[in-house]
């Protein structure tokens, strides 16, 4: 998190990964219970919040268009929520949000941006509220903003809001690829046939990248089949990454972002430059798992 003299708190709204995602019940209400294994990449969008006479919002980036500016947007409604818990101290502030992540992608893009705004406004604000107290404000703005907040390594269990850190992780270079379709999560969760999977298997200490590819070949993302009865194009993000070989690719969430991982940072960079050559209007990034503290 990075502070001016001007009063101006940025910081990265970064891709949330779901390297395994297993359902594993359902709710009286309807919410799907979850077993799913998380990281973070490097990369991800940019939120910057300045102290302001008038609150305002501004979007830029390249999917910064396909946005709301209104109250709908999860920035905003983090804004309004931490406002009302922290009225005495929530003066009108300009927020701007640079938009990396497509929408609608499976890597938590509108979580983490309110995440990052929770982070931003509570240290604008001086706001002397601890992880515990902003998860719970988190989650009534969604499922996946409590280990958005987190921003490290974890297993998410629950809806998502029981989280459990993991202490040591090591770093995964990686590729995302998205070739443009968007998915509604909902509409997956309902096209799943089967909501009674057996949870993750216990994670043991992962100290390489060859033991976390491992273990992921041992679980899978149950979403997948769904999303793809909903959106067969999510099998040509797949094959191209599978094209690439990489050590392991699967597609993160409920899509339509895929991702793979590989032996090191320049395999990464290799696979990202063919497939932008192959596909230059897809959403390919290169980038890594952040490691606890960076």
């Amino acid at each position: 998190m990075l502070a001016s003299p001007d009063h101006t708190v940025s910081l990265t709204a970064p891709a949330k990964i779901n390297l395994a995602l297993h359902v594993t019940g359902r709710r009286d209400d309807g919410y799907h219970l979850l077993d799913s294994l998380v990281v973070f990449a490097r990369f991800g969008d940019r939120l910057s919040v300045t102290k302001a006479a008038a609150d305002s919002f501004t979007l830029s980036g390249p999917y910064g268009a396909g946005l709301p500016a209104d109250d709908t947007n999860l920035v905003l409604r983090a804004r309004d929520a931490l406002r009302r818990q922290h009225g005495g101290r929530a003066t009108p502030v300009a927020i701007h949000l640079e938009k990396h992540l497509p929408i609608a992608s499976g890597i938590g893009g509108g979580s983490s941006d309110a995440a990052a705004a929770l982070r931003a406004l509570g240290a604008l604000w001086d706001i002397d509220a601890s992880l515990t107290e902003l998860a719970a404000l988190g989650l009534l703005l969604g499922a996946d903003v409590p280990m958005c907040l987190h921003g490290e390594a974890l297993i998410a269990r629950g809806i998502g809001e029981k989280i459990e850190r993991i202490a040591a992780f090591p770093r995964l270079p990686m590729v995302l690829v998205n070739n443009g379709v968007t998915v509604s999560t909902p509409q997956v969760f309902s096209a799943l046939t089967r909501c009674d999977n057996p949870p993750l298997p216990a994670l043991p200490p992962l100290t390489s990248l060859a033991e976390v590819c491992a273990y992921l070949r041992q679980t899978d993302n149950h979403l997948f089949a769904a999303t793809q009865k909903l959106a067969p194009s999510i099998n040509g993000s797949m094959q191209a990454l599978i094209d690439t070989n990489p050590l392991l690719a699967r597609m993160s969430g409920s899509g339509g972002t895929c991702f793979a991982l590989y032996s090191d940072d320049a395999a990464a960079d290799a696979a990202a430059r063919r497939l932008r050559q192959r596909q230059p209007a897809w959403f390919v990034v290169a980038t890594s798992s952040t490691m606890e503290g960076n």
